[in-house]
């Protein structure tokens, strides 16, 4: 089947959405369905949103980039902060664009928060007070955070147990908008559903454990082969704080202490494996624990075409449940 062989989209069909852990092969299935049917990605990536960081988040190659449309990659410097609401309300709009285009929009990636607020609907973050938010992260320098997530507890417990004690970032956010609307933020997101108005259809890629994990291991080699190093030196040097929540992420932090001599080259390396199996395994939890999500097993990046077809032809006779 080659992309003249797509029927025009009369109707708006479902958004195909591929999803899986970091090192699934993504990537690859998403270029062999768009090698075959009109198509434009929608990243679903919280990482590779930001600029200057390549290599450590497995961006898509720039040739790949130039050949199929990417939305959401390359988008904001790595000091923005970009919530999932945020993305939710403008990935909605660029899907619509590419339906008015006759294309597909193929979701892509292994944010599956993201992924969640675009299907499902997010809360509307318009509830916010700078002056209350200044206060709290003064609280923030001089108490520590446990004080502050302690007083969440209290205020919106339900709200406490989605996010993780030690998350300051949350944490203010969630009394930010407790104190400013006397609501407590869980109420807010459950009183907020927004569901998308196009259905979906969601492939998930599950590799072997084993197999996945020495993958992994040998693409963080790979990345300092690459010259990872470099790469968080270079936007170190273009004057962004090592502090942002983008480098405080998993190959640069490990990376950054490296650089300032707190651990050896050897002892980086292997806490970046390490906590990028981590990260794969939660992702993994996370999408298991999704509905309608239709998984294929598969050896990772190669040998793509065959699950390619099998997806395409699935989407085309909506086959799948949404």
């Amino acid at each position: 089947m080659t992309s003249n062989d797509a029927q025009p989209m009369a109707t708006k069909p479902p958004v195909l959405v591929i999803l899986g852990p970091t090192g699934s092969g993504k990537t690859a299935l998403s270029e062999a369905i768009a090698g075959k049917i009109p198509a434009e990605i929608v990243s679903a990536d919280s990482r590779q949103i930001y600029r200057f960081m390549d290599i450590g988040t497995a961006k898509p190659p720039a040739a790949l980039l130039r050949k199929i449309p990417h939305h959401f990659v390359d988008i904001l410097n790595p000091d923005q902060d970009f919530s999932a609401g945020e993305y939710a309300r403008a990935a909605r709009e660029v899907v619509e664009q590419i339906f008015q285009r006759k294309k597909l929009p193929l979701v892509v990636g292994g944010s599956g928060l993201y992924i969640r607020a675009l299907l499902e609907g997010f809360f509307k973050e318009d509830v916010k007070d700078p002056a209350i938010r200044a206060e709290l992260e003064r609280r923030l320098e001089r108490e520590g955070i446990e004080p502050l997530y302690a007083e969440l507890q209290r205020v919106d417990p339900a709200g406490a147990e989605k996010i993780h004690p030690r998350n300051a970032r949350r944490v203010i956010r969630f009394l930010e908008v407790y104190y400013a609307s006397g609501t407590p933020m869980s109420q807010i997101q459950q009183a907020s559903p927004d569901p998308a108005s196009f259905a979906a259809l969601k492939i998930g890629l599950a590799v072997e454990r084993k197999t996945l994990y020495a993958r992994l291991n040998r693409r963080v080699e790979e990345m300092f082969e690459q010259g990872l190093a470099a790469e968080v030196r270079g936007i170190l040097e273009r004057g962004f704080s090592p502090e942002s929540n983008a480098l405080n992420s998993v190959g640069y932090k490990e990376v950054i202490a490296y650089l300032r001599g707190e651990i050896d080259l050897f002892t980086c390396k292997e806490l970046v494996k390490r906590n990028t199996r981590r990260y794969a395994k939660r992702q993994m939890t996370w999408f298991r624990a999704e509905k309608n999500v239709h998984w294929i097993e598969t050896g990772g990046e190669e040998g793509l075409s065959a699950p390619a077809e099998r997806v395409l032809a699935k989407w085309l006779s909506r086959e799948l449940n949404c």
